[in-house]
């Protein structure tokens, strides 16, 4: 059985979850969980990277960020950012083929990483947080192969240009680490972060 949006501990009410997020992704993998938030309010904050800023910590402080933006009066906030990263450069979400194109370019026939950084505000304020790092490597692809994954629209502000859970999985030789860190919520590292704050998942 789910949990429930606002739990019993003991028979009392305890806190409700809300997500920082609009991704369905990030909802549905919450599911997994057994966790059906109370709300989802995306927080807009500026995700522009800072001059030098490295793709592990930029991760964490956009998610620490989102979950601050968020707070509720009540409850825990659930924040999450995923970072696929070339080396020390972070990639864009692409918001255009021209952009996609480019990050598979770059991607093909390498290893990078996938940092999906996430934070949780307890009700009483305090912030926890967890990282997730996955080593990702493409198979070197033709440019057929291109074209063919641009026409599918996966790629649509999709973190490096492309998105695991589509078509692009038959593209990939092999990852170490977490695939549903790669798809955008890292779901060992949330149910502990969950447990370690005291919130019950049943």
């Amino acid at each position: 059985m789910a949990a429930r949006a606002r739990n019993k501990i003991a028979g009392v009410a305890t806190p409700s979850l809300i997500l920082a997020s609009a991704s369905p992704r990030r909802r549905e993998l919450l599911a997994r969980l057994g966790v059906e938030p109370a709300a989802i309010a995306p927080a807009d904050i500026d995700e522009t990277p800072r001059k030098g800023e490295l793709p592990r910590v930029y991760a964490q402080r956009v998610a620490r960020e989102k979950a601050e933006a968020a707070a509720a009066d009540e409850g825990y906030v659930l924040a999450g950012d995923t970072v696929v990263a070339a080396g020390r450069r972070i990639l864009p979400k692409a918001e255009d083929e021209t952009t996609a194109r480019q990050c598979l370019e770059l991607l093909s026939g390498r290893r990078h990483r996938v940092l999906s950084a996430i934070a949780l505000r307890a009700p009483d304020g305090t912030i926890g947080e967890r990282l997730s790092e996955t080593i990702v490597r493409f198979k070197r692809l033709s440019d057929e192969e291109v074209d063919a994954y641009l026409a599918s629209g996966e790629w649509d502000r999709k973190a490096g240009g492309y998105a695991i859970q589509g078509s692009a999985e038959g593209l990939i030789a092999w990852i170490q680490g977490s695939h549903s860190g790669v798809v955008g919520l890292p779901l060992f590292e949330t149910r502990a972060l969950l447990k370690s704050a005291g919130f019950d998942l049943g």
